[in-house]
Parts: structure tokens; sequence; C-alpha cells
């Protein structure tokens, strides 16, 4: 009863989080909301509202993309299909999976529901994880993006691929070896009962999809809009001046570059434009922190996850994923 109530709760509040930003958005500078009381925004706050908008425009089409593949695989993939697909010595199955963004070129903003599906239909966790972190990296359109922004660095895409496939790889390994428990947060696994349900109250597998998708749609986007907003809160009002005062040795350097990649949740289709514009103030090696990082972790996804997996093992996700980002981008030669 209690977990019904407190899903209830965060369905509430995540309408109220959507309905709030579409009126935001709508609002002008000058803008009055009843008669007789008007609100004069402040340009500080119109800079947070175009960053806000412009994360937002970002990463819906390619969360869009992310439910509707969700959904098509929830009504037409079946757990043995999944079982059956998945390689089952781990050493052979961790590679597949790192290298599955070559069949499946999505962004992080759209794998996460995903992976989601994927570990409800019975692909095994560590797998799971490993496509969720070098999907958004080793794809074609990634890869082919950073070759263009690095154009005197044509390497830059080479290294960013490598060091993703790595970072993952040994982050899947981990999870193989240390997570014996099914992390999925509590109440994610009703939803398949749930929706099979769905499927058999709808006229048929077109329908059931969209229907789907919307679900998913309402339950990733309020994390989606409540990070695009707390990201563009930071990148207003923390100045990158700032940031670069610190990062002066390649230690701090890395969490620089790491931190703004984090703050700015950038898609990853487009963050090498980003990074190369840094390339006269911090080391390669940074700049490809930042590449490897940012479609990995940043404040959008990170909330995408805790609405997913428990709190602890996202913890120790974050942990992992940010030691080894830092590893691996320092030991390049570069």
């Amino acid at each position: 009863m209690i977990l019904k109530i407190r899903q209830f709760l965060v369905e509430i509040i995540g309408a109220l989080l959507l309905g709030l930003g579409v009126v935001w958005l709508t609002m002008g500078s000058d803008s009055s909301l009843f008669s007789g009381w008007s609100i004069k925004w402040s340009p500080l706050w119109l800079d947070v509202k175009t960053f806000f908008l412009s994360i937002w425009l970002e990463a819906i089409p390619f969360v869009l993309l992310g439910v509707f593949f969700s959904a098509f695989i929830q009504t037409f993939v079946t757990e043995e299909q999944v079982r059956r697909w998945t390689p089952k010595h781990p050493l052979v199955a961790l590679p597949f999976a790192g290298l599955l963004g070559f069949l499946f070129p999505v962004c992080e903003c759209a794998i996460i529901p995903v992976v989601r599906r994927l570990i409800q239909k019975g692909m095994p966790l560590s797998v799971g994880i490993v496509f969720l972190l070098a999907g958004p990296i080793v794809n074609p359109v990634v890869l082919s993006s950073t070759y263009v922004a690095f154009a005197r660095q044509p390497e830059m895409a080479l290294y960013r691929g490598i060091a993703g496939f790595v970072v993952a790889l040994i982050v899947g390994m981990l999870v193989f070896l240390f997570v014996k428990k099914n992390p999925i947060r509590l109440g994610m696994e009703s939803q398949i009962s749930h929706e099979a349900d769905h499927v058999k109250a709808t006229s048929g597998k077109l329908s059931s999809t969209f229907a789907h998708a919307v679900d998913e749609f309402f339950d990733m986007g309020k994390y989606l809009l409540f990070g695009a907003f707390i990201s563009a809160l930071l990148q207003v009002y923390i100045s990158r001046d700032t940031l670069m005062d610190i990062g002066q040795t390649p230690l701090t350097s890395h969490f620089v570059m790491m931190g703004m990649a984090y703050l700015f949740s950038l898609c990853s289709e487009a963050d090498a434009f980003i990074a190369a514009s840094f390339s006269n103030t911090f080391s390669s090696s940074s700049l490809l922190a930042f590449l490897v990082f940012g479609p990995m972790l940043d404040l959008k996804t990170t909330l995408m996850l805790f609405g997913t997996f428990r709190f602890g093992f996202v913890v120790k996700l974050v942990v992992a994923i940010t030691l080894l980002v830092i590893g691996v981008t320092m030991l390049m030669p570069m």
C-alpha cells in the first residue's frame, strides 16, 4: 500500500514538473499570469531559460527515439529471445554489449529506457550496464562528429572509442563479479506484470507499442526535465573562468573537464564541438575525459538512473565510472 502511494505521488510530482516546464517555456520576458500580476524575468533567468530550452530540445528527440525503441522491445521481443541472443559466457557477452552501439546508435538520453527494458526482459545486468555506458560513445554517429570537431586531432575519435569501450568493459566486469542482487528500483518489477496486462487490453501490437511509449516518456521525462533545469542553473551561475583557474594541473584539469561534462549535460552527438572549443586551454587527455565521462554520466542521466536503479547501486556506479575515466584517459598515449 505504501509503495503504491509513493508511486502515485512520484507520478503526480512528475506531471506537475512537466506542466510547470511547459508553462515556463511559453512565458515571455515580461509575462502576466493573472490579471494585475506580471512577472519581469531578470537577464540571468532568461539565460537559464535559454540553456534549459537548448538542453531539452537537444535531448527530447533522442528520448523519444529511446522510448519508442523500448516500447518496440516490450511488445515484439520476448524474454526467451533476449536470453537466446545474449552470449552466455561473460568474456564474450561483455565485449558484445560494448559493440552494440554500432548496431543501435543512440545517445545517453535514449539508451537508459532501452537498457532498462532489456534487463527486465532477461538481459544480464552486467551486459546491460556495458551497453548503457559504451553505447553512447562507440557508435558511428558520435565517432563521426568527434572526427569532424577535432579536424586537427583526428585521432581523438579513435581514442574516444577505445577509452569508452575499455571503461565500460571494466565496469561491466565489476558488476558481474560483485553485484549479486537485482538493483532495479522497488516498484519497477511491478511494471512488467502491469505492462503485460496492458498488452492484453489493447487491440493490437501497434497500439500497444504507442501506449508503452507514452508511459515510458512520462516516466523518464520528469527526470530529464528536472536534470536539464539544474544543469541550466549551474551553467549560468558558475563562471567558466573560475573552472579554468582551478584546472591548472593534470588531475585538476581532468576534474574540471569532467565536471563541465557532468553539468552541461550535452548529448554525445554534439559534445565534441564543445570540447574542441577548449583545445587551447586544457590538455588533450582532459578533453578526452570530457568526451568519455559526459556520455556515461551527466546530471540529467544521473537522475534518470536514480529513477531506474536503487540508490546504493547508482552511487557505486558513479564512483566506479569517475575513477576509471580518470585512470584510463590519463594513461592514453596522447
